[in-house]
């Protein structure tokens, strides 16, 4: 994985055009596109990077997530765009020498193509418990649903969005999302509806007994949504804890 380089200056002018709301969460993601015939080798130097980072006490944190794509995401939250200048491996890479290059050599065996991007929370159109965390104990599994979008339809499908949720709470809907807007690095506009649940069969039975919850009226709202998104893209994918970092304090 490598650091995301840019400028303040460029990313507070990105900031103002995508529309990123001010108190919002950041997040920076690192996405390596596993072959197929290399997850074994590419968990395995993933490992082996969890492993020095926690020798080092790197200062930095990432949750891991693979997807049924082969995607590996690493999320990382940062404060503010200043934070994307930083290089939290510089002090493990120097005390590691020959063998920090190694270690990236080898993962880079492992993948074609990979890329740096930033996503940013939207709480106003996430529809959630109040004071939830983000990641709740037993519901690893997520279901991923990115909804591309022209610039010409970004406020329709806000409003879109917006009519989802009031649904949502009107009928008092207990599957519970997480909307994201895409940000710097990114080549399309998308928003991120991200749903947590234990397994793949908890998420099926969720997702049936919503549908009753909501009942006919679920068409008109979910059409303003999909009227204005270009595709939709949907994946499956899992919390990967034993791929995860956060610092020792």
């Amino acid at each position: 994985m490598k650091a995301i380089k840019t400028t303040l200056l460029l990313s507070l002018l990105l900031c103002f055009t995508t529309h990123i709301c001010k108190a919002q969460k950041m997040y920076t993601v690192h996405q390596d596109n596993v072959k197929p015939a290399m997850v074994t080798q590419y968990e395995a130097v993933a490992k082996k990077l969890l492993k020095a980072s926690k020798k080092h006490n790197v200062n930095t944190s990432w949750t891991a997530i693979s997807t049924n794509e082969l995607k590996y995401l690493y999320l990382t939250p940062i404060e503010n765009f200043a934070a994307l200048d930083e290089r939290p491996f510089a002090d493990m890479a120097k005390a590691m020498g020959d063998d920090f290059g190694k270690m990236f050599e080898e993962f880079n065996l492992c993948y074609d193509t990979h890329t740096d991007y930033n996503i940013t929370l939207v709480e106003d159109l996430s529809y959630m418990e109040e004071g939830a965390p983000i990641i709740r104990e037993g519901e690893n599994y997520r279901n991923f649903y990115y909804l591309y979008f022209t610039p010409a339809n970004a406020a329709k499908i806000r409003e879109g969005i917006k009519a989802v949720k009031a649904l949502y709470i009107e009928k008092g809907s207990t599957e519970y999302y997480r909307i994201y807007r895409n940000g710097f690095g990114t080549a399309d506009q998308f928003y991120l509806v991200v749903i947590s649940s234990k397994d793949e069969i908890d998420s099926a039975i969720k997702s049936k007994e919503n549908d009753k919850v909501l009942g006919p009226d679920k068409w008109d709202a979910f059409s303003k949504v999909i009227n204005n998104t270009s595709r939709v893209q949907e994946q499956t994918g899992k919390i990967r804890p034993e791929l995860s970092y956060v610092p020792e304090k």
